[in-house]
């Protein structure tokens, strides 16, 4: 016979994940769009959508690539285009 499983055990409350939590400072580069101050990645992630977002920088065939205007090409690493996913893999390497 299979166990069921209790309410007690099924909700398990999230906790957040402390390394995303932990302010990092954007270089330069990153800083002319998400701002000098040293903030979590979480929040970088989402302030970069909003200026993509803002500037209409998604492509329109394919909105999973990014578009780079002259504030993010120095971030993208001299690219016009990159996926999402790529995106935070080369947002990665502007903090520390």
């Amino acid at each position: 016979m299979a166990t069921k499983k209790t309410a007690k055990t099924a909700k398990k409350t999230r906790k957040p994940n402390a390394a995303f939590m932990k302010p990092l400072q954007p270089d330069e580069a990153l800083a002319k769009v998400v701002g000098s101050k040293p903030i979590p990645r979480t929040e970088i992630t989402k302030r970069l959508w909003v200026y993509i977002k803002k500037e209409k920088l998604q492509d329109s065939k394919n909105r999973r690539n990014i578009n780079a205007d002259d504030a993010l090409r120095p971030v993208f690493n001299g690219k016009k285009q990159v996926s999402m996913f790529e995106m935070t893999k080369l947002v990665a390497g502007h903090v520390s």
